[in-house]
């Protein structure tokens, strides 16, 4: 894969950037941390090189400076709500995080359950997170009128009836399993009461996208709009920078919206706001890594054509209206894209219209396109998972790695013992199949130990694949699209 972002310079000069902004508070400074704060794949594809963990690895450099806390919405908590990219639900993210930050030497000094109005779920979630032990944990409430109720917001029966969040070192990371869960309210509560014990403490926002010196309608800043469209989140220039610098940079519309009203929190707090501009909040140094613009030009619009894919499956599947689908074939319009600029879907639509049967494709990362169609034996991905591995692994294209005497006897479980409708072996099953026969045959070995090889390519399936299948992909690290048809 083509390398479009410099990783080394981005974890150099973040790091230095932050510690610049501590020094311009004093003594603390309260770091909000929107978007993933680890596994942040969407960053990965759009700027090739970028890390998924590059933004918990640049902390690291600040360990010994830096403490975290984890706020989780006591109203989250009370819907079980999940985190789509992983299934997991917002409470055990909590956890998860927790584990991988202190993994890392990490210090997780708190949670904060924000929204608090009595949740029996959340009471219950502080209990569980008091036996395990190691954090502390604070309720944060709910404020009539937040946020442009300042007056109220700014005394104590608003910031000043919150739990204070006792912090021991300069740099407080703020992050969540998601967006709203109220980091931002629990930076500026801190900042009250900081300020109401004489401690000196500061604000910074810490987002990756969009990237605010690249322009406007560049590819990266478009796919950002893609991947939020079901917040209906838009990118704007912002003017409050623009009129105080002369200087065009690009903002989104929620951060530009709630900006006159923190300033007014801002001013309550300190007398004065230490910010012209939703710009000079941020603290990303992200458009200064991009070493290559047209690898993340590229990517960025294969980004986009990825995101109208899942839009589509999410209509077809009834877990979305088409509002979010609509925003997206928009983006794609302005940005003059189809979905015949995905290489991969071109050719399962060339194979189908070959083959008559649904079909899958893979673009490798040297540009090679490898297709597959339904057998009666295998479904399109699985038959396009042997094909893409037999190929990396040198080995011959007509060779059977799994003999038909194998499949048989597991479609005869699937269709009479499970009572399925498809004797079709899925891509685990394959897996599993040639992780059995690799114990004495040297090319189901080969082919397994080319599984790595599949990280970072392409995919597409003209038929809507089953969510197992799906999940394979995406362990496998492959970017899979599909046509929104069922079976």
């Amino acid at each position: 894969m083509q390398q479009g972002f410099d990783n080394d310079k981005y974890l150099r000069i973040q790091s230095e950037h932050i510690k610049e902004r501590i020094a311009q508070f004093g003594d603390k400074l309260y770091l909000e941390f929107g978007g993933k704060l680890y596994d942040d794949y969407h960053a990965s594809r759009v700027l090739p090189g970028f890390q998924p963990d590059s933004k918990l690895r640049m902390l690291m450099q600040l360990r010994d400076d830096a403490e975290i806390i984890i706020v989780i919405s006591a109203e989250d908590i009370e819907r079980n709500k999940v985190r789509s990219d992983l299934g997991i639900t917002y409470d055990k993210d909590v956890l998860r995080l927790r584990d991988v930050f202190t993994d890392r030497g990490l210090f997780v000094s708190s949670v904060v359950i924000t929204h608090f109005n009595g949740q029996r779920s959340a009471i219950a979630f502080r209990e569980r997170l008091e036996r395990i032990g190691g954090v502390r944990v604070y309720y944060h409430y709910l404020i009539e009128g937040y946020p442009t109720n300042v007056d109220l917001i700014d005394s104590d029966e608003g910031f000043g009836k919150n739990d204070y969040v006792e912090t021991s070192r300069p740099l407080v990371v703020v992050t969540a399993p998601g967006p709203g869960s109220g980091k931002m309210a629990v930076c500026l509560s801190q900042l009250y009461n900081e300020n109401a014990r004489g401690i000196k403490a500061g604000y910074a926002k810490f987002e990756t996208f969009p990237i605010w010196n690249i322009s406007l309608k560049h590819p990266v800043n478009v796919a950002y709009e893609a991947a939020t469209a079901d917040l209906d989140d838009v990118n704007m220039i912002d003017h409050f920078h623009l009129e105080a610098y002369g200087e065009t940079t690009v903002n989104y519309n929620r951060d530009i919206e709630i900006f006159p009203v923190l300033n007014a929190i801002f001013e309550g707090i300190y007398g004065e706001s230490p910010y012209k501009s939703p710009t000079d909040m941020g603290v990303n140094m992200a458009g200064f890594c991009i070493s290559d613009d047209e690898v993340c030009r590229e990517a960025s619009r294969q980004e986009i054509i990825r995101r109208y894919y899942a839009a589509q499956a999410v209509v077809v599947e009834g877990r979305s209206s088409e509002q979010e689908l609509n925003k997206i074939a928009l983006l794609m319009k302005q940005m003059k894209l189809t979905t015949a600029d995905r290489r991969c879907t071109v050719a399962a639509y060339e194979r189908k219209i070959q083959a008559g049967n649904p079909t899958a494709a893979i673009e490798l990362s040297d540009g090679t396109l490898i297709t597959a169609e339904t057998s009666p034996l295998l479904g399109p991905s699985a038959a396009l998972l042997l094909n893409a591995t037999k190929y990396l692994a040198g080995i011959d294209h007509s060779l059977k790695l799994i003999p038909q005497v194998m499949i048989e006897p597991i479609q005869r479980m699937k269709t009479s013992m499970l009572h399925g409708n498809n004797p079709r072996l899925h891509t685990d099953e394959v897996l599993v199949a040639l992780a059995v026969l690799s114990q004495h045959d040297e090319n189901c070995r080969k082919a397994l130990d080319s599984l790595p090889l599949l990280d970072g390519c392409q995919v597409h399936a003209t038929v809507l694949l089953s969510e197992v299948d799906r999940k394979i992909f995406k362990k496998l690290g492959c970017n899979l699209t599909c046509d929104p048809v069922r079976k």
